[in-house]
């Protein structure tokens, strides 16, 4: 038998410093502080991420604070969702995308758009 620790004060999710330079590259164009994370039911395979530019946090968001002055706000109710995840930004070629590795990830659509959970 193993037994599984929760770190309350842990972060829920990881970013890159790829991915942190893309949010602060444009949200700083668009004259605004932070990025909002939610996952809404969607797709073939159950959820998708949902990200929004926002002036401010919602009742009940979780900050996690990008050591470059980011602010991610993520949906409480997405938190369970998002826990483990590392959230990169990668350029194939002429390609550039923001990537989710989440752990809690068991079923994923072909064209990458829908995710299901256990």
């Amino acid at each position: 038998m193993t037994v599984e620790t929760f770190d309350m004060h842990g972060q829920p999710v990881s970013v890159t410093p790829a991915a942190a330079e893309h949010f602060r590259s444009s949200l700083e164009a668009k004259g605004l502080p932070a990025v909002r994370i939610s996952v809404r039911e969607s797709g073939c395979t159950g959820f998708k991420y949902v990200m929004e530019e926002v002036t401010s946090a919602e009742d009940g968001d979780v900050t996690v604070n990008l050591e470059n002055g980011i602010e991610l706000y993520l949906e409480e109710a997405a938190v369970e969702f998002l826990r483990g995840t590392q959230i990169d930004f990668e350029r194939e070629g002429v390609n550039r995308t923001l990537k989710f590795r989440n752990p809690n990830v068991v079923a994923e659509c072909g064209c990458g758009e829908s995710f299901s959970v256990e």
